[in-house]
């Protein structure tokens, strides 16, 4: 009998060594390398599978070809993700914080289909048949048709999948808790998890069924397992929230048959996932109007304007090192923003405790939410309101100047939309000036910096730095 080979695989990036070490070298994580058998299974070596030297069929890059059929959800905003519903044959990985929502997610679209005459299929390997009837019943979805299965063999699950019908969706819960025999490792182990992964997907590619599996996340919110399978599936969704807020936003970060960075905003209510359908009112909902350092921004989300409030607190610091602290936004483009204040706007703002916040828990990486941070920031400074009925966008450059950003229609129109009169940005095209609103556009950073501090009146310790 021929003596089975084995390697040293680390379970947290899937780096593979040729012997046992307590430190990985790749990710620098201490004892997370495991060793693990690599001749058979699933993406074993090339010696395990022998496909016979099988040739296989060449076709012309030109032809006539058809447009990828798609599972429509009836769910608006889990269809705006996905590119306008599930495609069938694809596999997608939908990854979320612990009792973020997940589950109840993809049951309500599991009923939701079903409800239109689908055939769908849902396994659960972290919960009983029993378990997952309670949660649709207090979700009302009792009556939904949707067969059930609580099995974690990915063989068994294959088995059950292809005896019957085709299925048109089919949902794994959770990809971590499934094993193969072919594989002598523990599950959610970087091996257990690549295979299965690869096994589900072929048979999404095999049968037309739409697959959809969920991943845990680490304390980075990454995924948990290796990022081979993030390249196997077509789609991977991310599932965002704060327990200390109700909405929940859907955000995909790749995705083959639609658009990227794009995203669905939910509410979580007693009785599962609302779709919250105008997002702009309810990250502003409960602004205060006449307070300072309060700035609207105009942003993007993929295909969709959003209007966030952004909060920001200059206070005189006690401490020889000023406080920072951010929450929503890139830390390090804070103080790129502040060192463009300092130097080419004259403003004296670093020796302050400086905090801030984006409303409502969202986090926004756009560049253009520069020219509103500023604003924010010089409002507080200063004790200046900015107006109620006016927005922010633009990108500042390290010259001090504003640079124009892309979509402007779009951002005049959600604004417009929402009853805001005013706007202050760069330069924005003859076809966006015609938008009804008053726009101020400002090539040089120093000229609304100057037009916010005249309304306002600084602080008694900062009245020899103005």
């Amino acid at each position: 009998m021929a003596k089975s080979r084995s390697s040293f695989v680390c379970q947290a990036c899937g780096a593979v060594t040729t012997k046992w070490q307590g430190r990985c070298d790749a990710c620098g994580d201490w004892n997370t390398i495991v060793e693990e058998l690599t001749d058979s299974g699933v993406g074993a070596g090339p010696k395990a599978a022998k496909s016979g030297g099988r040739p296989t069929n060449l076709v012309p890059l030109s032809g006539e070809t058809e447009s990828a059929a798609r599972v429509i959800t009836g769910m608006a905003e889990l269809d705006r993700v996905t590119g306008g519903g599930f495609v069938k044959g694809s596999a997608l990985l939908v990854g979320g914080d612990p009792g973020i929502g997940k589950s109840t997610l993809l049951l309500q679209s599991a009923a939701a289909l079903a409800n239109r005459g689908k055939r769908v299929i849902y396994v659960s390997g972290e919960e009983a048949v029993a378990q997952v009837r309670l949660r649709a019943q207090r979700l009302g979805l009792g009556e939904a048709n949707v067969m059930l299965a609580a099995e974690t063999n990915v063989e068994i699950i294959l088995a059950t999948l292809e005896n019957g019908p085709p299925p048109d969706l089919v949902i794994i819960d959770s990809i971590q808790t499934l094993w193969t025999d072919r594989v002598d490792s523990a599950p959610g182990t970087v091996t257990q998890v690549r295979t299965s992964a690869q096994a589900l997907t072929r048979f999404a590619k095999k049968s037309g069924a739409a697959v959809v599996l969920v991943g845990h996340v680490t304390k980075d919110g990454q995924i948990a397992g290796p990022r081979v399978v993030e390249h196997m599936v077509d789609a991977v969704l991310y599932f965002e929230g704060d327990a200390s807020h109700t909405f929940r936003i859907l955000r995909g970060v790749k995705n083959r048959y639609g658009a990227t960075d794009e995203i669905g905003v939910f509410a979580m209510t007693e009785l599962g996932l609302e779709q919250v359908l105008n997002p702009s009112a309810l990250f502003l909902d409960q602004r205060d109007d006449d307070a300072t350092g309060s700035a609207v921004f105009a942003g993007m989300e993929g295909t969709r304007p959003l209007l966030i409030e952004i909060q920001a607190l200059v206070a005189p610091s006690p401490l020889g090192t000023p406080r920072r602290a951010v929450v929503g936004w890139d830390s390090s483009r804070l103080s790129m923003v502040l060192a463009v204040l300092e130097t080419r706007c004259g403003v004296r703002i670093g020796a302050n405790d400086i905090y801030l916040n984006v409303a409502g828990g969202l986090k926004i990486n756009e560049p253009a939410a520069d020219l509103a941070v500023a604003a924010a920031l010089i409002s507080s400074l200063t004790s200046s309101p900015l107006p109620k009925n006016a927005v922010y966008f633009g990108e500042i450059s390290l010259a001090g100047g504003i640079r124009p950003v892309s979509h402007g229609s779009l951002r005049l129109r959600e604004a417009q939309k929402l009853g805001f009169k005013a706007v202050s940005t760069g330069r924005l095209g003859s076809a966006d000036k015609n938008s009804g609103l008053d726009i101020s556009e400002f090539t040089d950073l120093a000229e609304m910096v100057g037009k916010i501090a005249a309304k306002g009146k600084p602080r008694e310790a900062n009245r020899d730095e103005w």
